[in-house]
């Protein structure tokens, strides 16, 4: 396997750990494929774009989904 192929291997595993993560495992993959879409409409820097990177910084610190979810109604940052 040549070294690119390695890297874009890797890339995909990793991708696919984030959906897991989100809990989308089990998702329909045009439903994803839709909304990743959409999410690649946001402009970089955008209010919701940070918002929606604040909610994936404390997903990957949180040691599961239900800890960021708990996490994020106590401190109000769905409103």
């Amino acid at each position: 396997m040549t070294a690119e192929r390695k890297r874009d291997a890797r890339e995909k595993f990793l991708l696919g750990g984030i959906v897991v993560r989100a809990g989308l495992s089990k998702a329909d993959r045009a439903f994803l494929l839709g909304g990743l879409i959409e999410l690649a409409k946001l402009a970089p820097g955008s209010i919701e774009h940070r918002r929606l990177r604040d909610i994936g910084e404390e997903a990957f610190k949180a040691p599961s989904l239900a800890d960021v979810s708990s996490h994020l109604k106590e401190t109000a940052e769905w409103a």
